[in-house]
């Protein structure tokens, strides 16, 4: 399991800081880990799985 800071999550989603706490609002996007102070990062595993699910739902529409 590796933790992911948000300049991390950032990159590999290409997603933006305001986003990914709107979509984390929303209940869309994986929630982050507080790592102590003000300190948080999210699961890899879990962004990688979030990223998937896009990818189905992109996929899955374009059958439709």
């Amino acid at each position: 399991m590796r933790f992911l800071r948000l300049k991390e999550v950032m990159a590999l989603t290409g997603l933006g800081r305001s986003s990914i706490y709107k979509f984390m609002d929303e209940n869309t996007f994986p929630k982050s880990v507080p790592l102590g102070g003000r300190a948080v990062a999210w699961v890899e595993s879990e962004i990688e799985d979030w990223m998937s699910e896009r990818l189905n739902k992109r996929d899955n529409s374009a059958q439709a």
